[in-house]
């Protein structure tokens, strides 16, 4: 089963400095019917405009994975962590106990990325925050960037049942992705035209998935996919 939630029907608050789209609820967007997909609680498709940003917040209990499309984000938390992560490269942050952070976009253009919150396994563990390069030009096929499965030992890890994959495909390349029996997904493409499964989806439409084994995109145009495997 594939649903498509197009990007029109999403939650959406522009704050000026922050534009803002939910595919679940979040904020002040609120639909019974898009509250969660699984464990993944939040998908935001975030446009952030130059030398602005989140001021210090904290979080509790949330595995967050920032997945940056376009510029850069500058994190800094209450642990004495640092980093600017830029286009092609992934943060996650497990809130655990308690964590404060910023995020602020530091750069002379818009910063474009999705904060993708996954529940985790466990609540109560020590808060922690890491990024990893992930240079698009080098990915085939889609690629584990975070992952809390065994096995995915090259990816950023997450304290929860849920592997984060992205793929770049061209115009007419198709990539498969396989669900283990009674695995959720859901699927984004950041930017693009691609087919799944046959269903066509635009930038930044989303499909929830379920009941499906085997996954097969093809572009139609250049495309960025981003997909959570879920519980």
């Amino acid at each position: 089963m594939l649903e498509l939630r197009p990007f029109a029907t999403l939650g959406a608050a522009n704050h000026g400095w922050l534009d803002a789209h939910h595919h679940f609820s979040f904020a002040e967007y609120y639909d019974p019917q898009r509250m969660n997909w699984g464990n993944l609680r939040v998908w935001n498709d975030d446009v952030i405009a130059p030398g602005s940003g989140f001021p210090q917040h904290p979080h509790r209990d949330m595995e967050i994975i920032t997945y940056v499309r376009e510029g850069a984000i500058s994190h800094q938390d209450n642990l004495g962590n640092k980093g600017r992560t830029e286009a092609g490269d992934v943060q996650v942050m497990s809130a655990g106990t308690g964590i404060a952070h910023s995020e602020y976009n530091l750069e002379s253009t818009a910063t474009r990325i999705f904060q993708i919150w996954i529940i985790p396994n466990e609540e109560g563990l020590a808060p922690s925050w890491g990024a990893k390069p992930f240079p698009k030009d080098s990915r085939e096929g889609f690629v584990t960037l975070a992952s809390g499965k065994a096995g995915d030992d090259q990816s950023l890890r997450i304290r929860a049942d849920a592997r984060l994959v992205a793929a770049n495909l061209k115009a007419g390349e198709s990539a498969e992705y396989r669900l283990d029996a009674a695995r959720r997904a859901y699927l984004v493409p950041a930017t693009g035209l691609i087919e799944i499964n046959g269903l066509r989806a635009q930038a930044r439409d989303g499909v929830a998935i379920e009941d499906e084994q085997v996954l097969r995109v093809t572009a139609i145009e250049d495309s960025e996919i981003v997909l959570v495997d879920l519980a």
